[in-house]
């Protein structure tokens, strides 16, 4: 019997010492000086790599991920088994405790995004009593909202009907952002190091953050702004003159609009996809060809106060810029930016623009 106990003892002790060096080991894995521990992982030193020239170089990786002591381990076993898959991807749980991190360096983006409607909660988007009654959910759902889930559209709300009442299966996505950071940046890049330019950028050339990218949950990958194309739009038979500015392309990724539906005078005519279709935006009227950018703020899409910007703050009706319905959803507003024309408030016609007058020699 004191043999057995004996025995036991030295198991027990040995556990412990195992368990010790699992714990200091993993700790030291993932918190060495700027991911080196991590790096020495051959299935992660690529990954490394590319932070190292990202403009998040001078971090380190517990500076962006979370990773409890049970996540540590598990990837401490993947490695000793070779069990790593052949691309390394983030669980929709690692992408949901990574966001707050954001905030530690972006505190004013992050407060703008987090006062804004892509900071919407799964709870907000996939359990909308009014948008569910009319629009059934499906996969594609996810391509604009959650798509870092791990799963199908049933395995996240149930039912799947028009009658609802609908509820989240995984609760633990509830209050969570369905459209993090990383649907729109990419931390881990390839490219040159940012640096800060040498001449001034004009408001014609604007700079495109190298962190700019949109995430395909299809691929499960980031893809580049510089990748992205811009659309060819039409309004009837005319082709509407999009923005050249290529941060819009991360927009239209989501903000799209439709092929032409079967049976259509475009889809008969061979138009083309038609302004305003789908959930797209494209100004026309008098915006027509200023990007998206111009107007909304790229973290909380906040564009009330940029009329000011171009217009004087009282307009020639009397109204406050910053107070008249320029929204798309009420279809009956006079002032909506996105198509509002010049005929709409001079219906009695446009005035001739008057001729500059010559400059005095």
């Amino acid at each position: 019997m004191m043999r057995l106990l004996k025995v036991a003892v030295v198991v027990i002790a040995c556990l412990a010492v195992l368990g010790f060096g699992g714990i200091f080991g993993a700790s030291y894995y993932y918190s060495s000086e700027r991911g080196q521990g991590c790096a020495s992982c051959h299935e992660m030193a690529a990954y490394v790599s590319e932070v190292h020239g990202a403009p998040h170089r001078g971090a380190t990786c517990l500076d962006c991920h979370v990773a409890s002591l049970s996540t540590k381990l598990r990837h401490i076993r993947v490695h000793l088994l070779h069990s790593w898959p052949e691309a390394i991807r983030l669980r929709d749980r690692d992408v949901v405790e990574m966001t707050p991190n954001c905030e530690k360096c972006h505190q004013y983006e992050y407060a703008t995004w987090h006062a804004g409607p892509h900071s919407v909660s799964y709870t907000e988007i996939f359990t909308n009593p009014k948008q569910n009654a009319h629009q059934h959910l499906m996969e594609d759902c996810l391509r604009c909202h959650g798509m870092h889930f791990d799963g199908s559209v049933r395995d996240l709300v149930e039912p799947q009907n028009a009658q609802g009442p609908w509820h989240l299966l995984r609760k633990d996505l509830a209050d969570e952002p369905a459209i993090p950071c990383m649907a729109c940046h990419q931390v881990h890049r390839q490219g040159p190091i940012d640096e800060k330019p040498k001449e001034r950028i004009s408001v014609a050339g604007q700079s495109v953050d190298e962190s700019l990218a949109f995430f395909d949950r299809r691929e499960r990958i980031h893809f580049a702004t510089a990748a992205l194309a811009l659309p060819e739009l039409h309004d009837g038979a005319r082709r509407v003159t999009v923005s050249p500015d290529q941060r819009a392309a991360v927009c239209y990724e989501c903000h799209a609009p439709r092929v032409p539906e079967a049976g259509s005078a475009a889809e008969a005519n061979g138009w083309g996809p038609q302004v305003g279709s789908g959930d797209d935006r494209t100004p026309m009227g008098v915006h027509e060809g200023i990007s998206c950018i111009a107007c909304h703020s790229g973290h909380n899409q906040n564009a009330r106060a940029s009329c000011k910007t171009c217009h004087p703050q009282m307009s020639n009706c009397g109204i406050d810029v910053e107070k008249m319905d320029t929204t798309f959803l009420n279809a009956k507003s006079p002032h909506n930016i996105h198509w509002v024309k010049c005929a709409d408030c001079h219906q009695h016609g446009i005035p001739k623009a008057k001729a500059a007058r010559p400059e005095s020699q």
